[in-house]
């Protein structure tokens, strides 16, 4: 920040909140990873033009809106028509990891997440990740949630130890895994009891929202589809809960074709 600005890091709805274009400018340039930005609509304004093209470099998500909302979101009463929301970790690469299962000598294991916009959800689905040994979690630029403070809290540590990669597109990215060796299972009430599906193996698991589920185009990326069995009145898990009990799944299947390999 330059001394005497007057623009700086606030917190809005716990999010690293950064407003006025050289405070927001200043971050990209000090590599800061900026999950999105709020762009004042009409605005003609050079330096913002600035700020949606370095913005469209990292790959944040650039959203148009009225002065009269970034007004209702701004702390300094200086948002300059843009306010910008930083993650509170670095993203990884998906290399990443990769690099993770082969520095363990283990068969890939990710968690995939569709449409998962709940910060809550994100941090609880990455702490089971980190204690079910999955090497990582995956979640789309758009229509998700991302790495605020509240996900971090929600993680209970997992977020220094579990990488988190963000990508464009989450069914190319699919395809892309496939071509590495991935099968993919996705969690919905119609699939195949987990209980009959082999889940062993490099494998990702693709989790949606809950009520919503997993897209129709992600879906249909998928190797197979695994239902949880359900006893009770209540239609669907929290999406936390299914990813924990989907993981613990594939853990048991994983435990035991390693035993009988050995």
């Amino acid at each position: 920040m330059r001394p005497g600005s007057k623009h700086q890091y606030t917190q809005e709805n716990d999010s690293a909140q950064i407003e006025g274009r050289n405070a927001v400018m200043e971050a990209f340039r000090a590599g800061r990873t900026i999950d999105r930005i709020y762009v004042q609509d009409g605005s003609r304004d050079g330096a913002l033009a600035s700020i949606r093209r370095e913005a469209a470099k990292q790959g944040s998500q650039i959203k148009f809106v009225a002065k009269e909302r970034l007004d209702q979101m701004s702390q300094t009463g200086m948002h300059q028509g843009v306010i910008a929301v930083a993650a509170a970790y670095a993203y990884a690469e998906v290399d990443d990891l990769f690099a993770k299962a082969a520095e363990k000598g283990e068969d890939p294991f990710f968690i995939l997440l569709d449409n998962i916009e709940d910060p809550h959800n994100l941090g609880a689905i990455i702490r089971t990740a980190n204690v079910a040994g999955a090497h990582g979690v995956i979640i789309p630029k758009d229509r998700a949630a991302h790495l605020t403070p509240v996900a971090a809290r929600a993680s209970a540590g997992a977020l220094s130890h579990t990488p988190v990669a963000k990508v464009t597109n989450l069914s190319q990215t699919i395809e892309k895994l496939k071509e590495k060796g991935l099968w993919f299972v996705c969690a919905d009430m119609d699939g195949e009891p987990m209980y009959d599906l082999s889940l062993t193996g490099p494998i990702g698991l693709v989790i949606g929202a809950e009520g919503d589920g997993v897209s129709r185009l992600v879906r249909e990326k998928c190797d197979m589809v695994a239902s949880i069995p359900q006893k009770g009145e209540i239609e669907s898990l929290n999406a936390s809960v299914a990813a924990g009990v989907l993981c613990y799944e594939i853990v048991r299947q994983r435990t035991g074709a390693a035993a009988r390999r050995s």
